[in-house]
């Protein structure tokens, strides 16, 4: 008989239906909004014809406001320091548990309960921002940064990323965890970090 023994997700809810919810397999974000993104960016050159140089400045402009918005939401929303019993619960259903399971495989990407509802809101707040059609090659960049931070958040703390870079941003993210120390809050990049002056010391 084998000595290894299945690994045990925290229990977040009594409830099976709302506890399923809580868990993804790493490979549905990919399959939930690759082809959301695809079809946007297909309008935007079949249907609006948008041009190429614009597009470039949008893709750009996508993918930085992800790493801002990856920035902000974990910065502020998932460590922050609620006060009441319920407020401290709803810091760790969203992103306490990580911290103290940071290896479950189940819980290193954002299920689809709570990423729905989050670009949902986020769509209509760029839109008041970005103009139309703009708006959809916009959001499909953006999805896109959500989708390499998803995966590289994953491989940090599943691949031995031996790559310079990634090797750096591996390093950089499981300093957050395991430092002891505030800050390290980007985990696709540490640019807002440096921005902001919560890089934490040492690299």
């Amino acid at each position: 008989m084998s000595s290894k023994t299945e690994h045990q997700s925290i229990r977040l809810f009594e409830n099976k239906f709302l506890e399923s919810l809580t868990h993804v397999h790493p490979l549905i974000p990919l399959l939930l909004w690759a082809p959301i993104a695809s079809y946007l960016l297909w309008r935007s050159v079949a249907v609006h014809e948008l041009p190429a140089a614009g597009l470039l400045l949008t893709a750009v402009a996508g993918i930085l406001v992800w790493t801002l918005t990856e920035y902000v939401l974990h910065r502020f929303a998932f460590h922050f320091p609620a006060k009441s019993k319920f407020g401290k619960w709803l810091v760790f259903l969203f992103h306490g548990n990580h911290h103290d399971d940071p290896k479950d495989k189940t819980r290193l990407v954002m299920p689809p309960s709570g990423s729905i509802p989050i670009m949902i809101a986020l769509y209509f707040l760029f839109s008041l921002f970005v103009p139309a059609p703009w708006i959809e090659p916009f959001c499909a960049f953006f999805m896109i940064g959500y989708l390499i931070y998803d995966y590289i958040h994953y491989a940090t703390h599943h691949f031995p990323m031996k790559n310079p870079v990634a090797k750096y941003i591996k390093h950089y993210h499981l300093k957050h965890h395991f430092s002891g120390e505030k800050g390290r809050y980007g985990v696709s990049s540490p640019l807002w970090d440096k921005v902001f002056g919560s890089a934490g010391s040492g690299n």
